[in-house]
């Protein structure tokens, strides 16, 4: 598990801003294999497609999407539950910062809710695409769930408007919300205790 995570948390191959890509940038210039004559590749795609073969989307070769974070998010917990202190990896990786696997999960969903969240000048990362949704005061509150998001920048991309399943970011806000609460709780009790 361990060595699954130091990958899976470098900011060079998985990690992005916004959450986990599916595919590791690493691969920016291109992976192939030769299966008995036949070349097969991918390469890394945050957004949009290089290919029309795939209908202008980049089909899981890079962007973050909502629902496998969300699974990744959860499993991370279910595994602090079993390992519990003995498992510690370096969040992220690279930067000698040891956490629990139930800190690492709270800061993946934190990355991906702040695809969602305006940031000092206004402008939600997924919003950043598109003009009359970062720009104009009619349209800047109205947040969309994008079917996908870019690997690099967290801007939305793909499908907008029927995309049920970037909707499960409304439970990582609220267990979010529950922590901060808890961290505040704990906090305050030790002020009024001093």
């Amino acid at each position: 598990l361990k060595r699954l995570m130091k990958p899976l948390l470098d900011e060079n191959e998985f990690l992005s801003k916004g959450g986990i890509r599916s595919i590791s940038k690493v691969h920016q210039n291109g992976y192939s294999v030769n299966i008995n004559g036949e070349n097969f590749g991918l390469d890394y795609q945050p957004g949009e497609s290089t290919s029309s073969l795939f209908g202008g989307n980049s089909n899981w070769r890079g962007p973050v999407w909502m629902p496998m974070n969300f699974l990744l998010v959860k499993a991370l917990k279910q595994y602090c539950d079993y390992y519990k202190d003995d498992c510690l990896v370096e969040f992220p990786t690279g930067s000698g910062h040891l956490m629990m696997l139930r800190e690492v999960s709270d800061e993946i969903s934190r990355r991906l809710v702040s695809v969602f969240v305006p940031d000092e000048n206004g402008h939600r990362p997924a919003n950043d695409n598109y003009a009359v949704y970062r720009d104009d005061k009619y349209f800047k509150d109205l947040v969309l769930f994008y079917e996908y998001f870019h690997g690099d920048t967290a801007r939305g991309v793909g499908a907008s408007h029927q995309t049920g399943w970037t909707g499960v970011v409304a439970e990582l806000i609220n267990s979010i919300s529950r922590i901060e609460k808890k961290t505040t709780s704990i906090m305050q009790k030790e002020i009024v205790s001093q």
